[in-house]
């Protein structure tokens, strides 16, 4: 690679490590082109983009970005996962589920936030549920007491209707 590609590698590498929160790194050894763009398509669904990188050129990247945990995952052939404002859950799945269906990719780590995640805290990550069912989860917490409120103020003028119904009813009997 000549020099100018290089640094210029190195440049966006720079850009991506400052803009994403979260990196996730996979050794992707064995996967074919077609798996490696098949991965790539799921995870550009969910706001990441999926890079095979030299690791000579991302520990430069990384020490000019100021990501040096980094470097400590950089061991072997390595992609990289860069979670921008994706959903990193669904990012953490698709590589955990990709490894477990192909049994090929391997999950190496990655950074959350700064902080360094080993293989099986990214494996964790996968198993939290999706932020849409957080969402959910978290909207269903709030409406239920509310649901009950209005049961608990309608069941007098429930009560009150039945009560003047079973009266009419009586009242056209004994008319009858």
């Amino acid at each position: 690679m000549l020099r100018r590609s290089k640094e210029r590698v190195v440049r966006d590498l720079v850009e991506r490590l400052r803009s994403s929160e979260t990196l996730i790194l996979a050794d992707y050894r064995g996967l074919s082109m077609s798996e490696i763009d098949d991965v790539r398509t799921k995870l550009l669904a969910h706001g990441a983009r999926f890079s095979v990188v030299k690791n000579t050129l991302t520990r430069r990247a990384a020490e000019e970005a100021g990501v040096k945990e980094l470097v400590g995952l950089l061991d072997g052939p390595t992609a990289i996962a860069f979670v921008q404002e994706g959903d990193m859950v669904a990012v953490a799945k698709t590589l955990s589920d990709t490894a477990r269906d192909t049994k090929i990719l391997t999950i190496k780590g990655g950074i959350l936030q700064g902080q360094t995640m080993t293989a099986e805290q990214v494996r964790d990550l996968a198993s939290l549920p999706s932020i849409e069912v957080v969402k959910g989860q978290t909207l269903g917490v709030i409406v239920a007491p509310l649901y009950a409120f209005v049961g608990l103020v309608g069941a007098p003028v429930r009560e009150l209707v039945g009560v003047i119904d079973a009266r009419r009813r009586q009242l056209e009997q004994q008319e009858g």
